[in-house]
């Protein structure tokens, strides 16, 4: 019984990863000479189209300030992925403290 199980799960995972390999590939097929901005990019060209005026920002990002100017975009995405690696490890600091604590009530039972 335990075997139809694993495989079972193991089926349901393979579906759902290819499941999420359409969503992330699908997009580049589907609409032909689409091009991939920022948020923020869309975000004011969209407060242009509906307001009529230039958008202009309240303030500028504190690292712009210090550096003088705008930030390199290989520095961009190097804190990004940075903030990134963060948010995973805290998540997966959790994830497994709750997966422990479920095996140590078991094994109390």
């Amino acid at each position: 019984m335990e075997t139809t199980k694993k495989s079972r799960n193991t089926t349901t995972v393979l579906i759902l990863l290819l499941c999420v390999a359409l969503l992330a590939v699908a997009p580049l097929f589907l609409k032909k000479g689409a091009e991939f901005g920022g948020s923020d990019d869309a975000g004011s060209v969209m407060v242009e189209e509906v307001t009529g005026e230039a958008y202009t920002p309240w303030f500028t990002p504190i690292l712009e300030s210090i550096l003088g100017g705008e930030i390199p975009g290989e520095v961009e995405s190097l804190i990004f992925c940075l903030q990134t690696g963060i948010g995973v490890g805290i998540i997966a600091f959790f994830m497994g403290r709750f997966v422990e604590r479920k095996k140590q009530e078991e094994m109390r039972r």
